[in-house]
């Protein structure tokens, strides 16, 4: 874990030697400033875990930078104010701006270490309550029960065990951005933020200020590197950055610090990169359309995360989810999908994946009325994303395009899914309406990664 970051603002130089040497002791980490312009630098540059802030000073008073800071709503660490010739007043308005104490000088060294202290954990809690509310708040773990969810989950929480690059691959809606979520929620840095960046949504010419922040006559804006710290910082569809971000990312990635735009000191940032490509990173590197070192940089680890129809075993689970999700959170009327709809939308191409599901249960909630959901409604509802029709004027399923071998495999997993769910699970009722012995039946649903026991 590493050491809290105190600042100390006192424009005598006794008290902050001594305040230095004491925290420090207690294995701190401190900054020193002996007047509000030095604290003002000092604090832009990195933001302090904790403020220890002297009222009276020779240019600017602590409650008058107090003030400062709270306005620019840079004030997300606990301050102490300090004073030997303060007011009851001056003490009330200081906690009223915000303050966490306020401690009387000549300083009580046990009261100054626990105030520290429980101020630091305060803060500490105060963070983690942010985070449980922020994990409460977003779904974060992948639906789906398949062989390759499941696979794909646990590669993920392996992978959280450690901090290298990932480079998450697959079509735009295939779940990237939630299993960048489900990864940073099982990870040591699940407290802190996590920073979703739609890459391809920064126009180029804000593209640097937005990620590394802008210094502009004393006011700060800190960017998405500087938002991320302590967490994770999601690049989505990466391979849309502009070239001169990417030299900068670059560099800040490797040194792990940088300088805002308009500003000359180093910000040092601990972040973990999540990137997201539907495009093949490697190829766009040949080609010049990325720089390699970057794409080496972010590809230290890849996964792929699979289209829904090389998973659509998985239909059924996210169908419930959606109904479910969308009746918690928009009070729509709840709708269910019985088994011919969810055998319908099982064979659907599903070009836009999990997130054209989403949007389909949806429409189909707002739209729909009655408690179930017909064929005939969600093939209107589809519309033209159903495509064009098989000669004699059936629709056909995606899987007419396979080679005959996977496209058996993907008929007989759809087939015999379909009638277990109409037997309750049961093998032996399965086996005897389809006409193929017990023994074989078993054979062959293990070997399709059927879980029928999780059926019954």
């Amino acid at each position: 874990m590493p050491k809290a970051h105190i600042l100390v603002v006192d424009d005598e130089p006794d008290i902050r030697q001594l305040l230095q040497e004491i925290l420090e002791d207690e294995d701190y980490e401190v900054a020193a400033a002996e007047n509000a312009a030095a604290a003002r630098s000092l604090h832009n540059a990195r933001q302090p875990d904790l403020t220890l802030l002297d009222i009276w000073m020779p240019d600017v008073d602590g409650i008058t930078l107090l003030k400062e800071w709270v306005a620019d709503e840079r004030l997300v660490s606990p301050v102490i104010m300090m004073s030997g010739h303060a007011t009851v007043e001056t003490a009330v308005e200081a906690t009223r701006l915000g303050a966490y104490d306020f401690l009387e000088k000549p300083l009580s060294l046990a009261k100054l270490l626990v105030t520290v202290e429980r101020a630091l954990e305060n803060a500490r809690l105060k963070q983690e309550n942010i985070g449980l509310k922020r994990r409460a708040e977003v779904f974060i773990e992948p639906v789906g029960r398949s062989a390759a969810m499941e696979r794909l989950k646990e590669q993920t929480r392996r992978l959280a065990q450690h901090d290298a690059s990932l480079l998450l691959v697959g079509e735009p809606g295939c779940g990237k951005e939630t299993l960048a979520r489900y990864l940073h929620a099982n990870s040591s840095r699940r407290d802190g933020p996590f920073v979703d960046v739609g890459v391809g949504a920064i126009a180029p010419e804000f593209s640097s200020v937005e990620f590394f922040g802008r210094e502009d006559g004393g006011r700060v804006q800190h960017g998405l590197l500087e938002q991320a710290h302590g967490g994770v910082l999601f690049l989505d569809e990466v391979a849309d950055m502009e070239d001169e971000t990417q030299l900068r990312l670059l560099s800040a990635l490797e040194s792990r610090s940088f300088c805002r735009v308009g500003g000359s000191e180093p910000i040092n940032v601990d972040v973990r990169v999540i990137a997201s490509t539907r495009k093949s990173l490697e190829e766009e590197a040949r080609l010049g359309n990325f720089r390699p070192e970057l794409f080496y940089l972010l590809n230290v680890v890849s996964l792929k995360v699979p289209p829904l129809r090389e998973h659509n075993e998985d239909v059924p689970d996210l169908l419930n989810f959606y109904v479910d999700y969308f009746v918690g959170r928009e009070k729509l009327a709840f709708r269910r999908f019985p088994v011919a709809v969810q055998n319908f939308l099982r064979h659907y191409a599903w070009h836009g994946n999990v997130r054209e599901l989403k949007n389909l249960v949806q429409r189909l909630l707002i739209l729909g009325t009655g408690g179930e959901v017909s064929v005939e409604e969600v093939k209107a509802a589809l519309g033209d994303s159903l495509g064009e029709p098989a000669p004699g004027g059936q629709q056909a399923p995606d899987y007419y395009e396979l080679p005959l071998k996977e496209a058996r495999e993907r008929f007989e997993k759809a087939y015999l899914e379909y009638h277990l769910d109409k037997y309750g699970g049961s093998v032996a009722r399965l086996s005897s309406a389809i006409g193929l012995e017990r023994t074989h039946l078993y054979r062959k649903l293990n070997s399709l990664g059927i879980k029928f026991k999780e059926k019954k």
